[in-house]
């Protein structure tokens, strides 16, 4: 799907992001990695990717943007904006999505491994029908790339699977799923809400790791306004490294240096 406009989450938590505040930056997409602040490196991987044709970069303070090479048109070499973020993560991709339209490939600047190849592959492997594609990599390909690394699993009956900070709102029904989101987001620090929103079948089942990952993506496609939600498996488990904690920092790093 060529032109795609792909939209970068770059703003920071209100009061500050500890990672940054560990780093000494504004916001957590200025950290440097390898030479280069992670917005600048997530921004080339778009920029390389054949099926991009635009990107925009959400964050609450653009100034801080001002001046970074990697941004500049003569290094991206595609048309690049900034818009304001919204309250909070879901917010935004609702307000992104409401006027840019679908489909609208999603990914984070904390994202500072990604490649123009995983682009390629996760688009490629979306499902023509689906109206919302999350991108998840498996343990195995995660713990194979990185040892020892701690990561967030969703523990499904078929595997545990981490997030891969990559998707796409395939067609305008993805709002509805976007919608959910903004609920889920907002009733995380309530689990009693969550698991009555969600069903406490559903919950219970998943809880006790007898819920598949495909009956997983049914039930949120239909509380989602019955949007066809799809998960596209990863093969390289680098691709679920994101920097949230010190210690991601460290290892992305570390990554980096070796090639």
């Amino acid at each position: 799907m060529p032109g795609l406009t792909a939209l970068v989450l770059a703003g920071t938590r209100p009061g500050g992001d500890p990672l940054a505040e560990y780093a000494g930056v504004s916001h957590k997409a200025l950290i440097a990695i390898g030479g280069s602040t992670m917005i600048e490196r997530v921004v080339a991987a778009l920029a390389a990717a054949p099926e991009v044709g635009r990107i925009l970069v959400a964050i609450d303070s653009p100034q801080r943007l001002e001046g970074l090479a990697g941004l500049l048109p003569a290094s991206c070499g595609k048309p690049l904006a900034t818009l304001p973020t919204a309250d909070g993560p879901s917010a935004t991709v609702a307000a992104a999505l409401a006027r840019e339209g679908a489909p609208l490939l999603v990914t984070t600047a904390d994202h500072a491994l990604l490649q123009p190849e995983w682009i390629h592959e996760f688009l490629a492997a979306c499902p023509a029908d689906a109206d919302v594609v999350a991108a998840l990599a498996g343990r195995a390909a995660v713990e194979a790339a990185a040892p020892g690394t701690r990561r967030t699993w969703l523990r499904f009956a078929d595997g545990d699977f981490s997030g891969c900070n990559l998707f796409l709102l395939a067609r305008p029904q993805a709002a509805g799923a976007v919608a959910l989101w903004r609920e889920l987001e907002a009733a995380r620090k309530e689990p009693l809400r969550l698991m009555q929103r969600l069903g406490w079948s559903f919950a219970l089942r998943y809880r006790f790791g007898r819920l598949s990952s495909t009956a997983a993506v049914a039930r949120l496609g239909a509380m989602a306004g019955n949007a066809r939600v799809a998960l596209v498996a990863m093969r390289d488990g680098r691709a679920a490294i994101d920097v949230d904690k010190p210690a991601d920092l460290d290892l992305v790093r570390a990554l980096v240096s070796t090639g």
